[in-house]
């Protein structure tokens, strides 16, 4: 078959979608552009907004129209939390988050058989193993992500996903190790773990291990590439971890820590698990124990109850912490989580407005996190040429852009920062070795 990816949503979406088309093609099945002819066209859904399943809605349709007589199938979190939606949609074969290798069988039986509409949903809440899924992609690729860990206990107020991902479940440190060292040799130079809630790897060994164990596998098992975290909870980064850490040379000072908000009585509505305090906490032991680590963070306006003084007092905390990026999102209401139905309902308008103010205050902190960098020298993994420039990014996810005559393409080359651009860095080539 032909057959058409389109994926949706987060990293480990994309991880997933790279372990399809690896699967499909190792089937003898052809990958093509989903914008072109196929036979069957997958959509990989997000859910984590109402935008998200409206995005999701409107690709299958657009699938449709395009081939009307191919097999168009959905896979995903949108699925798994709303079956009911699969019948009003033109799709042949509804799947959720779960069993992928069988996913790839319905998809050809679909193909055959042409009947009635498939369906293959499971009880996410009911798994307890974690599904392995061949790592890296089928294309050259610098970067390649490996996932780790599914699924999420947290609950927190606004987010679905541990309804359509299920309870925690890890990948074996040996397997993982194995992998990591498998993605080495096969020329890949950056290793991000990924995964749903990655700071949960481990509890359901019930075996004492932690990701910090899992991380100092991973780097062993593949001295030779970058790794990279994923988003982590606050309370990950303790006095050990940051020790164990610190000791690991190919380990990336680049951390995303999970906020959301900088307020205490918000982060309670949320129902996050931490004070603004105990994150302030995380921040101030990664800065003792790496040198100018790039701290990355997510922050929510406008949630339920959200008052003008708390919104303040986020805008405070983040300028406290000085972050070297941010994603800053506007609330936006998930049927089905408890804050869809609390009470104080933060006008559009008003998201809006707190969410441009946040991002003049981003902008600012990551312009000077960035002239920290300037004059120095720092090693980059390139990754594509375009606009004249060689594009690739630090160990701290800086991006840094150089003009060059030689083929860089996925190359660690030393580079000497000579200027701060909006969001990245220009640099010169300094002479290799």
């Amino acid at each position: 078959m032909r057959v058409a990816f389109c994926t949706l949503g987060c990293k480990v979406n994309q991880y997933e979608t790279q372990a399809l088309e690896q699967l499909f093609a190792a089937r003898g099945h052809d990958l093509v552009p989903f914008e072109g002819e196929a036979d069957a066209y997958i959509i990989n859904t997000c859910t984590v907004t109402a935008v998200s399943d409206k995005k999701s809605r409107q690709t299958v349709r657009q699938a449709r129209k395009r081939a009307p007589g191919a097999v168009v199938a959905v896979c995903g979190c949108y699925p798994q939390t709303h079956p009911g939606d699969m019948a009003d949609l033109p799709v042949d074969l509804a799947a959720g988050t779960g069993d992928r290798t069988g996913f790839v069988e319905l998809v050809e039986r679909a193909c055959e058989e042409r009947r009635e509409k498939l369906t293959a949903l499971d009880d996410a809440m009911k798994r307890r193993t974690f599904e392995p899924l061949p790592a890296g992609g089928l294309e050259g690729r610098t970067r390649a992500m490996l996932k780790v860990e599914d699924g999420c206990v947290n609950f927190c107020a606004y987010c679905i996903i541990p309804y359509a991902r299920g309870p925690v479940r890890s990948l074996p440190l040996a397997e993982a190790a194995a992998q990591a060292a498998e993605l080495a040799a096969e020329g890949y130079r950056e290793l991000v773990l990924t995964g749903i809630e990655i700071s949960s790897w481990g509890r359901d060994f019930r075996d004492g291990t932690s990701l910090i164990d899992l991380v100092e596998a991973v780097c062993a098992a593949a001295p030779g590439c970058r790794v990279r975290l994923g988003s982590l909870e606050p309370r990950t980064v303790t006095e050990e971890f940051c020790l164990r850490a610190a000791k690991l040379e190919n380990l990336c000072p680049h951390f995303h820590l999970s906020m959301q908000s900088g307020c205490d009585a918000t982060l309670v509505r949320m129902n996050r698990r931490y004070s603004a305090a105990r994150f302030y906490e995380s921040v101030n032991l990664l800065r003792k124990h790496f040198d100018t680590p790039a701290i990355t963070t997510d922050m929510i306006v406008g949630f339920p109850g959200e008052t003008e003084e708390e919104f303040t007092q986020s805008l405070e905390f983040i300028q406290r912490c000085g972050f070297a990026a941010m994603h800053i999102f506007p609330y936006s209401r998930r049927p089905g989580t408890p804050a869809a139905a609390m009470p104080g309902q933060v006008p559009r308008a008003v998201k809006e407005t707190r969410a441009h103010k946040a991002a003049g205050i981003a902008a600012k902190m990551e312009r000077d996190y960035l002239s920290r960098l300037e004059g120095q020298a720092a090693e980059v993994l390139f990754e594509e040429e375009r606009e004249g420039f060689w594009r690739g990014h630090t160990a701290r996810y800086s991006e840094v852009r150089v003009k060059s005559g030689e083929d860089l393409n996925n190359q660690l080359r030393n580079v000497q920062i000579t200027a701060v651009g909006d969001g990245f860095l220009e640099g010169e080539l300094l002479p290799s070795g």
